[in-house]
């Protein structure tokens, strides 16, 4: 579809005296499909041209040659609406997808550039809970959507191994837990002994002073506390690999804030050598009144530093390393204004990373019963509800199709699909009511369902006693494969609105919206069984939504399973 575009702008352009790129950047998608494939508003010329929007569309219509592209041609409105011709796109689309697969008319346009992509980042000794889903999943499809655009990309997992919680845990450690419940359930353990020493802290002031004691210790290089806490990290980062494991995500570098403390030093010292800073009550701060934000601290007044000095040491590393484009950072809407702060002091300092830094926030799961808490020990623990998807999804599985082979496996790809779709189909920025119901539903607009559909795609293939073939023109222009067929053909413009707008679930909605439109076509189009040159062909449609599917699918996270 968009060579037609691309090729109707470069005849637009000089009759709009404007640019093939500002004549393409005109054109919208009609509200309804009946008045054809593009418009293109001609209100923003009636000023130069002193015409009305509907003489102009007119003038246009008349001069313009769109011979091979367009159908027809109409001016309505003062829109410029036009038809695509039907035999030219599915051709196009058909053979190009036939020929190159899911990558048909990808541009490669992150050829040479590197994306450097920050996000999980859970925090050492602390459960792998269901909030930390959103993170995971929107920065794992991220990390594949800009690969797929030829981009080098660097997966960053920033991991919270370092901070005043490392003494608490330390304390806790020591009156709480024993070396052989360390190794038998590291996690619940560690979770267990951090909700007692809150509680304790309550009524006993005093375990909060001696736990910043062995922090200090800890920053120190305190030879105990560096033993404990390098325990806590290695029994912590194999609990979590299970969990990665199953969702299928890989890093390329588990950096924790503990890794940058080498660098802290120098990082204030090279804010304070541009006169960045200011000491206010002790503590070294930029003042940020000037852009209407609260001062970015630095530096306590006991000489420690905060997770601000530690983003921007670690921004600067990254971009001395790595030379990206651009330094995406998969976190919580919630620390938009840290962010915020972190990138002004950055660009303060007159340092590429300033501009290279992206905040991609996102909205949070929210709970019925409130706000999980590991302090207060109400987490729900994600691999728990991965357990139970693949659980339920094993049940569906054997009601429907008894005799399908490897159940179980077939069943962990549908279960844990079904989750990490549930949650991408969301728009990112919005909150996410956590409801067991619809995390484990497998109908309706789900993963599942778009599995089942592509399984339904290659059940048809391996069915067919024909091969694939563009044999018959009129078989892929009719009211069933026309639209299907011209949304297969806009993968690549999903794939780059995705990448641009940081937003997994363009592709998610999509994926929902081709498997909508092959089920209508199943349903209303016989495949299998009739004239051999129609069957081929549609056939061929087949194999090209399989294919379309099965990337998209692996683009949000998902496996695209072959049976169900």
């Amino acid at each position: 579809m968009e060579k037609f575009r691309q090729e109707i702008a470069r005849k637009l352009a000089p009759l709009l005296n404007m640019s093939s790129e500002a004549a393409r950047a005109l054109m919208e998608v009609p509200p309804n499909p009946a008045w054809g494939d593009i418009a293109i508003p001609c209100f923003s010329f009636a000023k130069t041209l002193r015409k009305a929007p509907q003489a102009i569309a007119l003038d246009l219509a008349k001069a313009a040659d769109f011979g091979g592209l367009a159908s027809s041609v109409e001016a309505t409105g003062g829109y410029l609406n036009l038809t695509l011709e039907k035999a030219a796109v599915t051709r196009h689309i058909m053979q190009g997808i036939l020929q190159d697969g899911a990558s048909f008319g990808f541009t490669n346009k992150g050829a040479g550039k590197t994306v450097v992509i920050d996000f999980s980042s859970p925090n050492i000794a602390k459960p792998f809970g269901i909030g930390h889903l959103r993170t995971t999943v929107i920065g794992h499809s991220l990390s594949r959507i800009y690969s797929e655009l030829g981009y080098r990309v660097v997966r960053v997992n920033h991991l919270g191994d370092w901070g005043t919680q490392f003494g608490k845990l330390i304390v806790a450690y020591k009156l709480l837990a024993k070396d052989d419940e360390l190794i038998s359930d590291p996690i619940g353990t560690l979770f267990r002994i951090y909700v007692e020493f809150h509680r304790r802290a309550e009524s006993s002031p005093e375990l909060l002073e001696e736990a910043r004691v062995w922090f200090r210790r800890l920053e120190e290089g305190d030879e105990e506390a560096r033993s404990l806490w390098q325990r806590f990290v290695e029994v912590s980062l194999k609990e979590y690999q299970r969990v990665y494991d199953l969702l299928g995500v890989e890093f390329d570098y588990w950096l924790g804030e503990s890794y940058y403390e080498p660098l802290l030093a120098s990082t204030v010292a090279a804010v304070e050598a541009q006169d960045l800073t200011t000491v206010s009550d002790g503590a070294v701060i930029v003042d940020l009144a000037d852009y209407g934000m609260p001062p970015c601290l630095l530096r306590k007044t006991d000489g420690a530093t905060l997770y601000a000095t530690r983003d921007i040491a670690a921004a600067l590393y990254r971009d001395k390393k790595h030379h990206p484009e651009l330094m995406l950072y998969v976190v919580g809407q919630e620390q938009t204004l840290h962010f915020k702060q972190v990138k002004q002091v950055l660009t303060l300092m007159r340092t590429p990373a300033g501009e290279k830094l992206v905040h991609v926030p996102f909205g949070l799961f929210k709970f019925p019963e409130g706000k999980m808490s590991t302090r207060q020990g109400n987490v729900i623990f994600l691999e728990d509800v991965l357990a139970r998807a693949v659980d339920l999804a094993l049940v569906v599985i054997h009601a429907k199709n008894p005799e399908l082979e490897n159940k179980r496996d077939i069943a962990q790809h549908v279960g844990v699909g079904a989750v990490v779709f549930g949650d991408l189909k969301h728009g990112r920025i919005k909150d996410v009511l956590f409801d067991w119901d619809e995390m484990l539903n497998f109908d309706g607009e789900t993963g599942p369902y778009v599995q089942y559909t592509h399984a339904r795609a290659c059940s048809i293939l391996r069915k067919a006693a024909v091969a694939p073939a563009l044999s018959d023109e009129a078989a892929l222009t009719d009211e069933y494969a026309l639209p299907l067929i011209k949304l297969l053909g806009e993968f690549p413009q999903i794939i780059a609105r995705s990448a641009s707008e940081y937003e997994p679930s363009v592709v998610a909605r999509y994926v929902l919206d081709v498997a909508a439109l092959f089920n209508r076509y199943y349903h209303n189009v016989r495949i299998l069984g009739g004239e051999k040159d129609a069957s081929a062909t549609r056939l061929a449609v087949v194999l090209a939504t399989q294919r379309i599917l099965a990337r998209g699918l692996y683009l949000l996270g998902v496996t695209a399973v072959d049976k169900m």
